[in-house]
């Protein structure tokens, strides 16, 4: 019977949960010009004004949040030096809450005592928004109320009523600035106009980081999660490379290194080499097509396989019509219907939202017409390792 022991080594890691998301840094790196236009549409709070309602946007992993936290830690800490100045703050994330109904309910319990709480059905949406409006005046002072993840919002109407509340007279005594996030950048266009003229009323757009701006990320990072001397020469530039690669996504280039160490600190190593760094982007890989791809259809896990083995053929870019002949090979051989050419061109546009391939609009002009051509996003060995898993035998 095997021995197993629990015991700290001290090995590799120094503060390990300064790699994970919710760590937030007391300086934020990499991101001065947005931290700049986010710090001036913050002022008016400050000033004991009626704060602006901001929305920002960007893809998923590019400083949104952690700007937010950052800021309004600062805010929150200045404004006690502020006579008169009551400031709250409020944090929802709305993955997961698909409708206003929902997400004014999650916004009544979060302001709520625990005995108090009111459950997801059962109430007019109404009653519901009274609730909220009257837990906030019962707050009173200054209230900005931060949806994370804003697009997962299905319908307008809690966006439409929370910044026209205190002009609508539905709060009196509380004055109420709304912080849209969205990793959405169509988000903003889907909004009807009178939404987006409050909603957007300030707007800051995150762009990607760069290489030298996630390789700042890390060195902040490293300093507080690793032990001195246990990160080999070229590491962080080599996470910085993929996380650039991979849309310039902080956590994902954050999530590498915490992998890579992990790994490093598994196999009993005193220090992450760059071999580390190659496994732990393997693994993640392969979890990012396993958590892509659990939920699909029979068939869209099929799609996946027809382009992975052209990939392996060294056969793409290929375009959607080139996927089907192995497609239906694959249907074949399982006894099954291939579905419509509509039905895969929309797997495809799923699988490139997932990051797990990449599509190229192509445009031939007026004789050549506009089409799309497709390559695996993720190594072939991480896909197939994930298809494996799911599908139960080797593509």
């Amino acid at each position: 019977m095997n021995e197993f022991r629990f015991e700290p080594t001290g090995n590799i890691f120094k503060e390990r949960e300064a790699l994970l998301e919710e760590w937030t840094p007391e300086k934020l790196v990499g991101r001065d010009e947005e931290l700049s236009q986010y710090h001036a549409a913050l002022q008016p709070v400050i000033e004991g004004e009626t704060p602006s309602n901001i929305f920002l946007y960007g893809k998923s992993g590019v400083g949104k949040t952690a700007a937010t936290r950052f800021l309004l830690h600062l805010l929150k800490r200045d404004a006690e030096d502020v006579d008169g100045l009551d400031l709250h703050t409020i944090e929802i994330n709305c993955d997961g809450l698909n409708s206003s109904y929902q997400t004014a309910v999650a916004l009544v319990n979060e302001l709520r005592d625990p005995a108090n709480q009111i459950s997801n059905t059962g109430y007019p949406q109404a009653s519901v928004y009274q609730f909220l409006f009257d837990e906030l005046d019962r707050l009173g002072g200054t209230v900005l109320i931060v949806l994370d993840e804003v697009d997962h919002i299905q319908d307008d109407s809690l966006l439409y009523k929370l910044p026209r509340a205190r002009s609508n007279g539905d709060v009196t005594n509380a004055r109420l600035g709304v912080i849209g996030i969205s990793n959405d950048l169509s988000f903003r266009n889907q909004l009807s106009s009178k939404v987006r003229s409050s909603l957007c009323e300030k707007e800051v757009s995150f762009s990607a980081y760069d290489a030298n701006e996630l390789c700042e990320v890390l060195r902040q990072r490293v300093e507080v999660a690793f032990q001195d001397d246990v990160l080999d020469d070229g590491v962080i530039e080599m996470c910085a490379a993929y996380g650039a690669k991979d849309s310039g996504d902080a956590r994902q280039a954050l999530d590498l290194l915490l992998e890579s160490g992990d790994i490093a600190r598994e196999n009993n190593d005193d220090l992450v080499t760059e071999s580390h760094v190659a496994k732990a982007r393997e693994r993640l890989q392969t979890d990012q097509v396993i958590e892509g791809i659990s939920n699909y259809s029979r068939h869209g896990q099929l799609v996946l396989w027809a382009l992975t083995i052209l990939e392996e053929e060294g056969k793409t870019p290929v375009r959607t019509r080139e996927i089907r002949e192995p497609y239906e090979a694959l249907c074949g051989s399982e006894g099954s219907d291939p579905v419509s050419d509509r039905a895969v061109r929309e797997y495809l546009a799923e699988l490139e939202t997932l990051g797990i391939i990449s599509s190229t609009q192509i445009n031939r002009g007026k004789g050549g017409g506009k089409y799309k051509e497709h390559k695996l996003g993720q190594s072939i060995s991480s896909v197939k390792t994930g298809l494996k898993e799911l599908l139960g035998t080797t593509p």
